[in-house]
């Protein structure tokens, strides 16, 4: 038998792939104020849906999950409205899409938070650096330990977002559990210093990625369920003093709930998010058990190797999708790329988001 390529279908739970192109998440702040999916990312999202599949922007699931301006919500009607257009359309041009649940934890600030109150995180850490937030640029502040009382609520808030994903019309939803946001404050020892249920040990440290994934999977379905991890990415100023222990660790623990996937974002060597020392993906992908998928730093050549070498099943991409909505014919064609325009990634409107040309001179947009 040949081995696969980045064209081939393929399966993961219960979602039937065109191939294996996928676009990755992507925080572009086109929302609003109010977090409302709206036309102009309906258009964006049409004009990408020959991806195998789409991977959204991370959403949040509650207000309290805020970390980044004018990103979308799943926590009320009109949010699930605005994205069962979106939804639409992308199914209407023979797509498939799922919705990233995202809790920012300490990558907030007060200025995002309800009534002002601090953010929360595994441990009160504060991290390094700057956020953007809708008073400017601040630095980030200590978080508050999340309290034992507390978890259970935020828990129940992601299985709540999953059924309004389901609401919207989504084939799945992935559990952001990576780049330094909740989750992953809470599975890496730099910032879990708990010494509860939830801190020290990598078992008890992973409890909370489990506990989640349960609530989410007994909320809709395993087979429509993915997570995204990132083992060695110091964004967000994460750290982990064994980072092949604690993930290998988390992938096996996550083969019981018999996932759709598992989304590994560590970058190739020359990438702005490589770093030193051993790569943890070749760990996880000996330890789970279901549809591997890799990000970062990707091309075609690389992506269709190692998809041939086994190293994973689907390849997620990035800043290609931002510039080429048509990624997928370029790679078959193995046509040019449009540049991407870095200064139109976060915010504004039509320019850089919606008006990259096709490689020809037929458009999906309306």
């Amino acid at each position: 038998m040949s081995n696969p390529s980045l064209f081939e279908p393929i399966r993961l739970g219960a979602i039937e792939l065109r191939n294996r192109i996928v676009m990755a998440p992507l925080t572009r702040g086109r929302s609003g104020v109010e977090r409302i999916p709206n036309a102009l990312m309906a258009e964006y999202y049409q004009q990408r849906a020959s991806a195998g599949l789409i991977i959204t922007e991370a959403t949040q699931i509650s207000k309290q999950a805020a970390g980044w301006a004018e990103t979308p919500g799943i926590y009320t009607d009109a949010q699930i409205q605005g994205w069962q257009r979106i939804t639409d359309t992308v199914h209407q041009q023979g797509g498939k899409i799922v919705l990233q649940l995202w809790h920012t934890g300490r990558a907030s600030h007060p200025d995002f938070q309800p009534g002002g109150r601090l953010p929360i995180s595994a441990s009160a850490i504060q991290p390094a650096g700057e956020i953007h937030t809708p008073q400017g640029k601040k630095p980030f502040v200590t978080p508050r330990a999340v309290s034992l009382e507390e978890i259970p609520g935020i828990i129940q808030d992601y299985a709540q977002a999953a059924r309004n994903a389901q609401r919207a019309g989504f084939d799945g939803v992935e559990i952001h559990a990576a780049n330094g946001y909740l989750i992953d404050q809470f599975l890496r020892d730099g910032t879990n210093q708990r010494q509860d249920a939830y801190g020290g040990t990598i078992q008890n440290r992973v409890r909370f990625l489990l506990e989640v994934t349960e609530a989410i999977v007994d909320a809709w379905s395993p087979d429509q369920v993915g997570v995204r991890l990132s083992p060695t990415n110091a964004f967000n100023d994460m750290k982990d003093s064994d980072p092949i222990a604690t993930f290998t660790y988390a992938a096996q623990a996550l083969n019981p709930y018999q996932l759709a996937y598992l989304h590994v974002l560590e970058a190739l060597p020359g990438h702005m998010l490589a770093m030193d020392g051993e790569r943890v993906s070749p760990y996880l992908r000996d330890v789970f058990q279901g549809p591997l998928m890799i990000n970062a730093g990707y091309d075609a050549a690389s992506g269709t190797a190692a998809i041939a070498n086994h190293e994973a099943d689907l390849v997620a991409y990035g800043v290609p999708y931002i510039a080429n909505p048509d990624l997928p014919k370029r790679f078959a064609q193995q046509a040019p790329l449009n540049e991407p325009d870095p200064t139109t990634f976060y915010g504004g409107g039509a320019k850089g988001y919606t008006d990259y040309p096709f490689l020809d001179s037929l458009t999906t947009a309306a």
